[in-house]
């Protein structure tokens, strides 16, 4: 698996996209001096010129923004599709929204986002969320995860069939292995499958062991690639 590209200590380059300027303020309190914010913008429009100009790491942005076609952050993810980083790397796009609708996490996941997550979400939560899409990892709050494994619960069926290394996993170590993925802590996988938190322990170091990886957020790197996310 290849190495986080940015260490705890590295600045991400960020773009803040939402059409209410006091709310965009508040986030620049809330996140850390490793933010680095090098543009904002209050509308799907500027979104992709501001994006294309500064080549940020991650662009945080609500899914509700005027103009566009009218899909507001969903436009901003496809009009940005060819930017890249600095370094070559894709733009990471992370959803922040007050819905926590089905349909508008779908939408966006749909169109490139890397994660979503709500306004409820504290500032120390968000500055980690964005790093871990910076690296490239999957980040959702456990119900939201769950309305996108429902939306692509076909092509995670079609992964399972095929994928030789899914299939080294047992039935329980998969549910395991998705709730884990999907940001779940082993307290709340313990509960959600009715087993202790050791049983978790062990399937999640079985899990780990039989797929040659040595963390959950390489876990979930793993998931996303084989579209279980």
């Amino acid at each position: 698996m290849n190495a986080p590209r940015h260490s705890l200590t590295t600045a991400i380059r960020l773009v803040l996209v939402d059409d209410h300027r006091m709310f965009r303020s508040g986030v620049k309190a809330e996140l850390d001096e490793s933010m680095l914010i090098v543009g904002e913008a209050g509308d799907v429009d500027e979104a992709i010129v501001v994006v294309a100009a500064t080549r940020p790491d991650v662009v945080l942005l609500d899914v509700h923004l005027p103009g566009g076609n009218g899909h507001g952050g969903s436009d901003v993810i496809t009009g940005s599709g060819s930017v890249t980083t600095g370094s070559g790397e894709p733009v990471r796009f992370l959803a922040l929204s007050v819905s926590d609708a089905a349909e508008d996490v779908i939408a966006v996941i749909r169109a490139g986002a890397r994660g979503y997550v709500t306004k409820t979400i504290g500032g120390q939560d968000l500055t980690e969320a964005i790093r871990r899409v910076a690296d490239g990892d999957a980040v959702f709050s456990p119900r939201l995860a769950g309305f996108v494994l429902d939306a692509f619960g076909a092509a995670a069926g079609e992964v399972a069939v095929i994928d030789e290394e899914l299939d080294r996993l047992s039935a329980r170590e998969r549910e395991v292995m998705r709730l884990i993925a999907r940001g779940y802590q082993y307290k709340e996988v313990a509960k959600e499958l009715f087993i202790s938190i050791k049983t978790v322990e062990t399937h999640v170091s079985s899990v780990l062991r039989k797929l040659q990886l040595s963390s959950r957020h390489e876990l979930t790197a793993w998931a996303v690639g084989r579209h279980l996310l």
